[in-house]
């Protein structure tokens, strides 16, 4: 049997996840959510809306499992909605149900072709509702988890190159698109080589473990992503965040690696393990593009070697 069982079904897949799974209600009738609210309350974690724009605001910030929607609201309406998050890449996995009482031919064909995953018309029966959400939450949190196995450093544990190189493009859109800024961090661990050649690979590799563990905690946003960037380089995604707190982050990892006190005789920093640290930061107004943000804090990162190394340098766009 694999890791995700024969059977699997939302429990046991929020457990191998860690998490419940998120439900948006998306309703501009209260009492509508109301019915659904009660439905799950006890095995989601529900969140609810009432106008397209409000939902939609609420998958950028919350990235929910699943949505309920309706088709008729004021503004933006259910199918501008769903296509809405089907061309974004960051909320394109999200899945959508259509619950509504819109029963005109054709209706249905145009919710799927939008990218939803099932319809509902009202008035519905309950027992089928949740029925229909279980096997959706099953498929969503199935491809989330082959997702994230497919996507993770074996050694370290944290999110390997794949996924950086997915996020970073993700996150560029978003930030051009919302006219936010982005800060991009590239930490290196000094005189790896040596570290390696003088306590063996086994420590060498307990050593990345160590550091990935400690640039991780550094981090305090859902949203902040650490990555494994190559060997023994890592890459951190800060979104909506300006240069001064970019080189915080930045100087507590610095300061967290170099707490771990791990013995380093080769390095000509200290006589412990540490890590030089580039900065890079696309502001609002400049136009976010990947391939300029990594080339900045390459520049950074060797420039935080070029001045002695165990230190942090950054620069904005």
């Amino acid at each position: 049997m694999n890791r995700l069982g024969s059977a699997a079904t939302p429990e046991n897949l929020l457990q191998l996840l860690g998490r419940r799974p998120r439900l948006l209600l998306v309703d501009d009738q209260p009492i509508n959510i109301q019915a659904l609210h009660q439905l799950f309350a006890n095995e989601c974690q529900v969140l609810m809306a009432t106008a397209g724009e409000q939902a939609l605001t609420l998958c950028r910030d919350k990235l929910p499992d699943l949505l309920l929607l309706d088709v008729q609201m004021p503004g933006m309406d259910g199918f501008e909605l769903c296509a809405t998050l089907k061309a974004d890449a960051l909320l394109s996995s999200i899945a959508v149900i259509f619950v509504t009482a819109q029963g005109r031919p054709g209706d249905e064909t145009r919710a799927l072709e939008a990218g939803a995953a099932d319809f509902i018309t009202k008035p519905f029966n309950p027992a089928v509702v949740r029925a229909r959400v279980r096997a959706q939450l099953t498929i969503k949190l199935q491809a989330d988890l082959l997702r994230e196995m497919a996507f993770v450093d074996g050694l370290t544990g944290v999110p390997n190159r794949r996924h950086f190189d997915e996020r970073l493009d993700a996150e560029a859109q978003r930030a051009r698109r919302g006219r936010s800024s982005l800060a991009l961090l590239l930490a290196d661990v000094d005189f790896f080589k040596r570290y390696n050649d003088c306590y063996g690979h086994l420590a060498g590799d307990d050593c990345l473990r160590r550091v990935a563990r400690a640039l991780n905690a550094s981090m305090r946003r859902p949203a902040d992503v650490l990555s494994r960037y190559g060997g023994e380089e890592f890459a951190c995604l800060l979104p909506d965040t300006d240069l001064a707190g970019a080189l915080a982050v930045a100087h507590n990892m610095e300061a967290a690696v170099r707490a771990l006190q791990i013995p380093h005789s080769g390095s000509d920093v200290a006589g412990v393990v540490t890590v030089s640290l580039g900065v890079a930061i696309a502001a609002p107004a400049l136009r976010c593009e990947a391939a300029e943000l990594v080339s900045l804090a390459d520049e950074q990162l060797y420039r935080a070697k070029a001045e002695g190394r165990g230190r942090v340098c950054g620069q904005q766009m």
